[in-house]
C-alpha cells in the first residue's frame, strides 16, 4: 500500500503503527484533514520495512504492540533517518509517571496516554514537525566549528555529523539561537516541547544531560551551562548566522 496523498508531494509524511488500525482511523483522518500524508500499519515488522524503504517524517506508535516490540520499531526509525530528523510519538494505555519517563528515555519525542484528544495529538504533531523547512532556506548557526544547519536539520562538529534525536536538536537550536540568555525549565518546555505537552520539568534535565554527553567528544559540552536554581543557557563566546 503506497502513501495516501491527501494534498501535495511536499506534505509531511506520518506513519501510525498500532495493532488496532480501526481504532486509530479517526486519528488518521484528522491528521489527513490537517494536511499530513498518513499511513497506518498494524504490524511492527512491516512498519520497519516501510521506514527503511521510504522513511516518514514522524512515527506514531502503540507502546503495546504485539510481536515486534515498540522499542524495535523505534530503533528501526532511528536507523531509517539521521536520528535528529525522525520524530517519534508513543501512544499508550499506560499513563503512570514511570511509563512516560521510560518511553521518553528510550528515544520518543513525546508520550500520549490513551484515550486521547484528536485535537491535542494534531497540535503535538504540528509542534514536533515545526522545525522541518524544505521551502525556505534558513541560515546556519555557527559556533567555532559547531554548526547547526536549519535548512537540512543537520548538526556537525569539526565537519563530522552529530547524531541528535529530534528533541535534542530542537533544544540545541533554541539555546544557540538565544546565546547568553538563561531559560528556566518551564520556558524550555514551552519552546522546545510545545506548551500543551504533559512532559514534566525533569525531562528537560534528562535531555540537557544527553545533549552535553553528545557534545563532550567534540569538546563543546561546557557551552551548555547550568544556572543553579534557575535553568540553562548556551554560553559560547559567539554564535554567527551563515546564509
Amino acid at each position: 500500500m503506497a502513501w495516501r496523498m491527501l494534498a501535495t508531494e511536499s506534505n509531511k509524511q506520518i506513519l501510525i503503527v498500532d495493532r488496532d488500525v480501526a481504532s486509530i482511523e479517526p486519528l488518521r483522518q484528522r491528521l489527513g484533514e490537517a494536511g499530513f500524508v498518513v499511513r497506518a500499519i498494524a504490524d511492527g515488522a512491516a512498519a520497519v520495512a516501510v521506514m527503511t524503504e521510504r522513511p516518514p517524517h514522524l512515527v506514531i506508535i502503540d507502546w503495546n504492540m504485539p510481536g515486534l516490540a515498540a522499542l524495535e520499531v523505534i530503533q528501526g526509525a532511528r536507523r531509517a533517518r539521521m536520528p535528529h530528523t525522525v520524530r517519534l510519538i508513543i501512544l499508550s494505555a499506560l499513563s503512570g509517571e514511570q511509563d512516560v519517563v521510560t518511553g521518553l528515555n528510550l528515544g520518543a519525542d513525546d508520550y500520549i496516554a490513551k484515550p486521547f484528544s484528536l485535537r491535542e495529538v494534531v497540535a503535538r504533531v504540528t509542534v514536533l514537525l515545526r522545525s522541518y523547512s524544505h521551502d525556505v532556506q534558513q541560515p546556519a548557526l555557527n559556533c567555532d566549528e559547531l554548526v547547526l544547519d536549519a535548512s537540512t536539520n543537520r548538526v556537525t562538529a569539526h565537519g563530522l555529523p552529530l547524531n541528535l534525536r529530534g528533541v535534542e536538536y530542537r533544544l540545541l537550536e533554541f539555546l544557540m539561537s538565544h546565546r547568553g540568555r538563561t531559560f528556566n525549565r518551564t520556558q524550555l518546555l514551552a519552546q522546545v516541547w510545545g506548551g500543551d505537552s504533559e512532559v514534566d520539568e525533569r525531562t528537560v534535565d534528562v535531555n540537557v544531560q544527553r545533549l552535553r554527553k553528545i557534545l563532550t567528544e567534540p569538546g563543546y559540552e561546557a557551552y551548555i551551562q547550568t544556572v543553579r536554581g534557575f535553568g540553562y543557557r548556551f554560553a559560547a563566546p559567539s554564535v554567527t548566522r551563515v546564509d
